[in-house]
């Protein structure tokens, strides 16, 4: 999985080497980031030029706190990579302010968009922090929330108290105008979200269900997380017989 979504990345990357990244944290992409760095080591794969855009951050934590994303996202992938600091974007939520959503929706315009978007999706099946109830077409904003995924990260913390009840998020609008969306998932526990999303109705109790409606979407699954799909094995036989046609 993280090395067939790697090849894509890095497609896109020698393709436009000054391409818009949209980047996701999380357990997800892990294996995708490992890929990207082994590629930039062996093959010369330069992200020189590569502007970055996160999805989402916590609000409250400074971005030195050990659990913050851009804590991980140095920490994972870029340090270990060519990217410039300066083309590093990623949501302010040690200061935040509703401005800042603004701000960050607008320097993704003035970077022309998102060309390729990673999404993880979450066990109630969001994107981004983009919780149960979220407007299909919302922006960047401050978001509650759930209990459930305070719970489900309350792993990478010392108490539960500790865990951040508030994020700033790109929005799903803001998700869907990229240009090409990649979303991974593996394990048990996606296979719920992951039929939801994909073969589910498009509502915004899951979030991510959106991407039906997007014209260029990547889903790539382990079986595991594939296993509830009703039409598995037609997606199976797509891939076996696909093309080079964009």
């Amino acid at each position: 999985m993280s090395h067939e979504s790697a090849i894509i990345v890095a497609d896109q990357i020698r393709t436009n080497p000054k391409t818009v990244l949209g980047l996701a944290t999380g357990s997800t992409p892990l294996g995708l980031y490992n890929e990207l760095i082994k590629l930039h080591n062996s093959e010369g794969l330069d992200f020189s030029n590569v502007i970055s855009f996160n999805l989402d951050e916590y609000v409250g934590l400074p971005k030195n706190h050990p659990q913050s994303y851009n804590t991980f996202m140095f920490k994972t992938l870029f340090s270990k990579i060519n990217i410039k600091q300066k083309n590093v974007h990623i949501p302010n939520g040690s200061s935040f302010n509703l401005k800042e959503c603004d701000k960050y929706e607008s320097l993704i315009k003035i970077y022309g968009g998102i060309d390729l978007q990673i999404l993880g999706i979450g066990s109630d099946g969001h994107i981004a922090f983009n919780e149960p109830s979220s407007s299909l077409g919302s922006r960047t904003r401050l978001k509650t929330l759930t209990e459930k995924t305070v719970n489900d990260n309350a792993r990478f913390f010392d108490n539960i108290s500790n865990v951040p009840k508030y994020a700033v998020t790109m929005g799903v609008g803001t998700i869907m105008e990229a240009r090409k969306i990649l979303l991974l998932a593996s394990g048990d526990s996606k296979a719920k979200p992951i039929t939801k999303a994909i073969e589910g109705p498009i509502s915004s109790m899951c979030s991510a269900s959106a991407i039906q409606m997007h014209p260029k979407t990547i889903v790539i699954v382990d079986e595991a997380a594939a296993k509830n799909l009703k039409e598995k094995d037609y997606y199976k036989w797509v891939y076996r017989n696909k093309t080079n046609i964009n």
